[in-house]
């Protein structure tokens, strides 16, 4: 698909790496993870993290001999609550494709956009120089600390708001520009443009084209394979509906998040309290399927 579409950056998550390392095609690769885990040694639990750290870094260095940007490689997800943890780890990742022989540049390293993530991504980026993708990131909340934090980069997921929206309301279709999704990367991306943060934002989690092009001129954008086909047989002109320009125009105010601003804005909003907590889980369990394919 990435000799197919030619994309500029491309990303992976547990989710995608369980089902990657499944396939005939890649058994080299979990193959030397595991012959890796067993070198380094010690108990079979840290032969397993190692073996896993380990086949993150050979995709991810696959993806990279094909693309000319970024691979985003993703921390553990049960370490979402543990900053240090995450510093630990990250550090540890960006050290493997150092001896892959890649430069950190190259790796944009995905946190859960927890407090504790938000706070990991900050000192990685400040003391180690280390770019971070924050990801699940659902609520504006999450977005403004993260603007703060200066990070390299934000996923607000797209499709996943939604999902929760048709799951939980009574409407079960809704235009592209009245989106919940789209509605909420909008606001982030004029937020982001207003005050001049630097932080990249990147939407995620597309369940359609429509959503896509309703985010028409956002900095980046992170789309499946399958839309990507669903677009490219379209021959349509696309305007940019979100610009610098509108987004200095809009009428937002700037806010200031501490760890209990944080806690209360992001509480408040149900939605976003819910699709993190899922995503979370759902990432931790595929880590946890991994492992056992692993061991």
């Amino acid at each position: 698909a990435i000799d197919e579409y030619k994309p500029l950056d491309a990303t992976t998550n547990p989710s995608l790496i369980l089902a990657a390392a499944q396939m005939p095609a890649y058994q080299e690769l979990v193959d030397d993870a595991v012959a890796y885990g067993k070198k380094l040694g010690g108990s079979e639990e840290e032969q397993i993290k190692n073996a896993c750290d380990k086949l993150f870094v050979l995709f991810g260095a696959e993806i990279l001999k094909r693309i000319p940007g970024r691979v985003s490689t993703e921390v553990d997800a049960r370490l979402s609550f543990d900053k240090d943890g995450m510093i630990q780890r990250a550090r540890r990742l960006i050290d493997l494709y150092k001896e892959a022989g890649i430069a950190k540049d190259r790796i944009l390293i995905k946190l859960s956009s927890t407090w504790e993530g938000i706070q990991a991504g900050k000192v990685l980026e400040a003391e180690y120089g280390i770019h971070c993708n924050m990801t699940l990131l659902f609520s504006f909340a999450q977005a403004v600390a993260c603007a703060e934090a200066g990070v390299t980069l934000i996923s607000p997921f797209v499709g996943r708001i939604l999902d929760w929206y048709v799951a939980n309301g009574e409407k079960k279709t809704y235009e592209p520009s009245e989106d919940p999704g789209v509605k909420s990367v909008t606001k982030i991306y004029n937020y982001y443009k207003k005050f001049g943060y630097k932080t990249i934002v990147m939407g995620a989690s597309f369940r359609n084209t429509g959503e896509i092009k309703a985010l028409t001129g956002c900095d980046y954008l992170t789309i499946s394979p399958k839309l990507l086909a669903e677009l490219s047989k379209e021959y349509v002109k696309l305007t940019p509906t979100l610009s610098v320009k509108e987004a200095q125009a809009c009428e937002l105010e700037k806010i200031h998040l501490d760890e209990k601003a944080f806690r209360w804005h992001h509480n408040e909003d149900q939605m976003a309290v819910e699709k993190l907590s899922d995503g979370i889980r759902k990432f931790a369990a595929d880590a946890v399927k991994l492992e056992r394919m692993l061991k």
